[in-house]
């Protein structure tokens, strides 16, 4: 049995009950002058535990989301600013995705801390509606798109003198990864390969496996919009018209609106909530590979065995 199939969606729900608050730090340090390891500071904790898996040792590791967060609106305290603009190396998703920490990563550009943006390693999607369209930030949804960032991040780390012994090993693990992965979706039914999310998270994922994006309660690529009435009323004819029996929902966001649109619209459907958009403080998604794996794992069931 893979690990896919032994990752339990139970204890993914549990895990959102345990969030951690504030910066999380691989080590303590002040100026450069202090530390005794280069520092790496990271934006979301989705890069940050692949970050750590790269560097080891080589480096500290500070990253500015806490674990539950949503990386569209979270925002950092002016020490962690500080912070970011003292690091030897800054890394942060781009394409749109940390709306509440982009002018502070422009301000640690313009003190000329070298920064790498994981989604310019990438070949990127774009969201896309009848009504708007837009680069899609979640890369990470495909494994293999995220073993291309690790061998930018490779080079990136290099250049600033600093060490990547994870790095071969940690791309092994997501070919592998990917292989799971794509195993556990083969059992899905060609006619239920079809996603509703809360918002528009899994354009990597369908494009990798063979899904369709049946639609997104909030039709946007960020959680910061909202859906019109005209919207849900949109989505809950294509959700009867396709058969979806699953609505997933990132953990980080509350399932209302998913659960309005099954009330209000009359329709069935389960709400199955995913860590999609960041790491839980414990449990199998705490790390980007048990996250990726328990996802998958969660979506077979949610797709497969609701008649």
């Amino acid at each position: 049995m893979t690990r896919v199939a032994r990752a339990g969606t139970a204890a993914v729900r549990t895990a959102v009950a345990v969030l951690a608050a504030g910066l999380v730090v691989t080590s303590a340090g002040c100026s450069p002058a202090d530390r005794d390891r280069p520092l790496v500071a990271v934006t979301t904790n989705i890069l940050g535990d692949v970050v750590s898996e790269v560097v080891g040792d080589a480096a500290d590791v500070a990253v500015l989301m806490p674990a539950g967060a949503d990386p569209h609106s979270f925002e950092v305290s002016a020490r962690e600013a500080a912070r970011l603009r003292s690091a030897d190396l800054v890394v942060e998703n781009g394409l749109g995705l940390e709306e509440g920490v982009a002018r502070h990563v422009e301000a640690a550009t313009a003190d000329g801390v070298p920064v790498f943006t994981a989604g310019d390693a990438i070949d990127v999607l774009d969201w896309r509606t009848e009504d708007d369209s837009g680069p899609d930030p979640h890369f990470w949804t495909d494994p293999r798109r995220m073993a291309e960032v690790v061998s930018a991040l490779d080079d990136a780390l290099d250049e600033v003198g600093i060490d990547a012994p994870g790095a071969d090993g940690y791309r092994a693990q997501l070919d592998a990864l990917d292989g799971e992965v794509a195993t556990a979706f083969a059992t899905v039914p060609a006619d239920r390969r079809a996603l509703v999310t809360n918002h528009h998270v899994f354009g990597y994922l369908a494009d990798r496996y063979g899904f369709r994006i049946v639609g997104a309660v909030i039709p946007s690529g960020t959680t910061l919009a909202s859906p019109s009435a005209a919207d849900l009323r949109d989505l809950a004819t294509v959700i009867e018209d396709a058969g979806v029996p699953t609505i997933f929902a990132d953990l980080s966001q509350p399932a209302r609106l998913a659960e309005v649109l099954a009330d209000e619209a009359g329709i069935q459907v389960t709400i199955t909530p995913l860590a999609t958009e960041s790491l839980t403080a414990t449990g199998p998604a705490s790390s980007y590979l048990g996250m990726t794996s328990s996802n998958a794992e969660a979506i077979v069931d949610g797709l497969s065995t609701h008649e």
